[in-house]
C-alpha cells in the first residue's frame, strides 16, 4: 500500500485518536472511545483506506510528468 496521508494529516489523526481513546480511561469512561484506534492506526501507518477508495491523497509526493 502506498502512503496517502501527509504529515499534518497524520499528526492530526494521531492526536485525535489519542483524544478519543482517552475517553475509555478518563472522563465518561465509555466503550465508544475504542473507536479512537482507527484514526490512531491510520495516522501511524500513513495509509487511509477511505482515502484510497475516494482517490484522495494528501501526501504531497510529486509524480513525474
Amino acid at each position: 500500500m502506498t502512503k496517502n496521508e501527509g504529515n499534518i494529516d497524520r499528526i492530526l489523526r494521531v492526536l485525535l485518536g489519542l483524544a478519543i481513546l482517552s475517553l475509555v480511561f478518563v472522563g465518561p469512561q465509555t466503550p465508544w472511545g475504542w473507536i479512537g484506534i482507527v484514526p490512531l492506526v491510520t495516522g501511524l501507518v500513513g495509509v487511509c483506506p477511505a482515502y484510497s477508495l475516494f482517490g484522495i491523497n494528501t501526501c504531497g509526493v510529486k509524480t513525474a510528468n
